[in-house]
């Protein structure tokens, strides 16, 4: 079963593509999609990657949680489902 997960801090020059790349050294990315504010179409500074399964996306999280993506230091870890 695939695993989502929350990125966050991310710089305003991500988009899905260079999302999904970012994660694809830990495991098969099933989507990766930066949000976007409909009104000016800029990112939000945030987005979601689903990862095939749970070691995958442990790994990534162990791995990406803190680093730096294009000079900024994200923030990954399991997204929590909507209330």
């Amino acid at each position: 079963m695939s695993k989502k997960l929350f990125v966050g801090s991310l710089p305003w020059a991500v988009n899905d593509e260079s999302l999904k790349q970012a994660f694809t050294a830990y495991g098969k990315v099933v989507s990766a999609t930066v949000v976007v504010d409909r009104r000016s179409g800029r990112s939000k500074g945030f987005g979601f990657v689903e990862m095939e399964n749970d070691s995958e996306a442990t790994a990534a999280i162990e791995a990406l949680n803190g680093s730096e993506l294009n000079g900024r230091n994200i923030v990954v870890n399991e997204a929590k489902p909507k209330e």
